[in-house]
């Protein structure tokens, strides 16, 4: 028997049926948006649930007591990376055996990280409905049977399955622009031929969508698969998108200290870096397997309500050395130098 409350789906599963948890495991399917948070048994960390959904979400968190993700034993850090991550990469629904194992505190953290994503959720709860805690009773309409439940894991979820970030369009400008029957862009005083050269600075004003408008973003260095592979797993956020920008671009950890929102357009095809006083802001090309790394990064800072403040400023202050011990675990990619260059 399945209960619905919302976007809340309940499968009561009283005689634990394998065919259950099999079609469950089964559903795990993340490229189509779908993933299955298994939840670790016995574990007594308050963020142990939240370190199960990264963990489903293809993320992998340092081992050893030092580790660098240590902050990420704080409960609200580590849901608001999962929900960073869930959206960034288009997860729409979740489904989580085993729920009646679950704490109230812990059945409380998936509706809210549920309210935060928009994802459908589908639990669990393999024994006597009886024991449904209140949150998890109220229900609107009820299904039942295998078929119902095969159909349920079949069904779309509420958001659109994971992004497919577009290559950006590219400006036409000057005497393409006119043979093609457009204006001009109009340029800013000081961008003359000498600022349409790839990586050269603009209004430091301007974020990049107005930049990329009037100045050729710098080519993305090529970066081998396995360190690609690396960077994706990283489990934080703004540590996989920060340590993915200076892999690309050999930039300083600096010039991540002004970046904002506005300065990684909608597509994520591009970032622009800001230095010292808007001496040197320059344009580059985000490589397509850093996009869902910048994605997410760019859903954590909006996830946290400060739209004024630099996206990766939260990982350049007091959480700096995190950043450092990642970049130094990954040896291949030689960041250990940028990753310790903040300038003031």
């Amino acid at each position: 028997m399945a209960v619905v409350y919302g976007e809340v789906t309940i499968v009561v599963d009283e005689q634990d049926d394998l065919f259950y948890t099999r079609a469950a495991l089964q559903a795990h399917r993340p490229a189509e948006g779908r993933i299955t948070v298994q939840p670790t048994p016995g574990s007594s960390s308050p963020a142990a649930l939240a370190h199960d959904m990264l963990y489903a979400l293809g993320k992998r968190l340092a081992p050893g007591p030092n580790s660098p993700d240590v902050w990420l034993d704080s409960v609200n850090a580590a849901w608001l990376a999962a929900a960073a991550w869930g959206i960034a990469t288009g997860v729409r629904h979740v489904v989580v055996p085993r729920a009646h194992l679950l704490t109230l505190r812990r059945i409380d953290q998936l509706l809210a990280w549920r309210e935060s994503t928009g994802t459908q959720l589908t639990l669990l709860w393999q024994k006597a409905p009886r024991g449904l805690p209140p949150t998890l009773a109220r229900v609107e309409r009820r299904i039942s049977g295998r078929p119902q439940f095969e159909a349920l894991l079949a069904e779309p979820g509420p958001i659109p399955a994971r992004p497919s970030f577009p290559p950006a369009i590219p400006a036409i400008t000057g005497a393409a622009a006119t043979s093609a029957g457009q204006s001009p862009a109009p340029q800013p005083h000081g961008t003359g031929a000498a600022a349409m050269r790839p990586g050269r600075r603009t209004n430091p004003c301007a974020g990049a969508l107005a930049t990329v408008q009037l100045v050729q973003a710098a080519p993305a260095i090529e970066i081998a698969s396995e360190d690609t592979t690396s960077l994706a797993t990283l489990a934080h956020p703004l540590i996989a998108g920060a340590l993915s920008v200076l892999a690309f671009t050999r930039a300083g950890l600096g010039s991540l200290r002004f970046t904002r929102d506005l300065d990684i357009t909608g597509d994520v095809s591009t970032i622009k870096l800001h230095g010292v006083g808007h001496r040197s802001c320059p344009l580059y090309a985000v490589p397509a397997w850093a996009r869902p790394l910048l994605a997410s990064a760019r859903a954590h800072h909006r996830l946290t309500g400060r739209p004024g403040d630099s996206v990766f400023g939260p990982v350049l202050v007091a959480e700096a050395r995190h950043l450092r011990a990642h970049a130094g675990r990954l040896s291949r990619l030689d960041l250990t130098r940028p990753a310790g260059m903040l300038v003031p």
